[in-house]
């Protein structure tokens, strides 16, 4: 191994999506990311304020609104800040606290979707006892689930994160400091943390929370095509189909994200659209598809 180029440091430079701070690229990220706020805080609060609104489903969107909010803040606020200060570098800790944090909201929103595609499971197949199943205190028992192990299992990344000793540079070829780029450039054994990343991030935190929301629709989509009326099946389909469009927005994006070729210009633009467009389709699609949420519109 050539030391040589080997460093200890103790900042890292973001490189941003260009070379240089250009005003289009601020403007756009600033639209998008106030457009997410202004968004994802609106259904928030209409699910605050209007009683209607207070079941299962919109108890379960509201967490969503507000993990949605996270993960943009964390993943844009560099780049406005960048360009305003003119300052792109980052401490160390900073760093690896966006990395665990950024990470752990990520895989809470799986869990969350996951939880919605129960709730629908329930509403659809089991209508009868759907206010009996989903009580108050199961729908926070699930949330509170949901927001807790995805921090737990996230926790090994930000403990192994600190024993990276050295660094080949410290600039880093992203828009915010993400866990993929970091380990790219440290001259540490990151076995573990590769290794971590691929059985719990992959199968756990990706492939679980998607098993769980496909086996939910495999029986939803059977009791919707066992009703023999028309007007029933659309009406139940109706009741699922905002959720369905997330997903699907969702874990396309992801996929598009990670089996884009291997150049870092693709993966920071794909990387972008995952983490500021997709956060304001969730409030677009539960405003334009929902019923309920734009008759709260109109009511408050």
């Amino acid at each position: 191994m050539d030391h040589s180029n080997v460093t200890t440091t103790t900042y890292f430079i973001i490189m941003g999506i260009s070379e240089k701070p250009l005003l289009f690229v601020f403007l756009l990220v600033l639209l998008i990311y106030l457009l997410t706020l202004g968004g994802n805080i609106t259904i928030f609060l209409l699910i605050c304020l209007d009683h209607h609104l207070h079941t299962p489903m919109y108890f379960f969107l509201a967490n969503l609104s507000l993990l949605d909010i996270s993960c943009s803040t964390i993943s844009l606020h560099r780049i406005l800040i960048s360009f305003i200060s003119g300052d792109n570098t980052v401490s160390i800790v900073e760093c690896f606290v966006q990395i665990y944090t950024f990470v752990s909201l990520s895989c809470d929103e799986l869990l969350v979707l996951a939880a919605m595609g129960y709730d629908r499971y329930v509403a659809i197949c089991n209508p009868l006892h759907y206010h009996l199943v989903m009580g108050s205190k199961l729908c926070i028992f699930l949330a509170c689930l949901c927001w807790v192990f995805g921090f737990l299992q996230c926790m090994p990344i930000f403990v192994g994160l600190f024993k990276l000793l050295c660094f080949y540079s410290n600039k880093v070829d992203h828009y915010f400091c993400d866990i993929v780029p970091v380990l790219k450039l440290s001259c540490s054994d990151t076995t573990f943390l590769q290794l971590y990343i691929h059985a719990v991030g992959v199968l756990i935190s990706s492939f679980t929370p998607f098993a769980l929301t496909f086996i939910s629709y495999i029986f939803i989509i059977s009791t919707i095509l066992s009703i023999r009326s028309s007007s029933g099946r659309r009406k139940a389909f109706y009741t699922c189909s905002s959720h369905l469009t997330v997903v699907l927005c969702l874990y396309a994006s992801l996929v598009f994200q990670y089996q884009t070729p291997n150049s870092s210009g693709s993966k920071k633009y794909f990387s972008l659209f995952n983490t500021a467009a997709v956060p304001i389709l969730n409030p677009l699609i539960y405003s334009l598809k929902n019923k309920d949420v734009k008759a709260a519109i109109k009511r408050l």
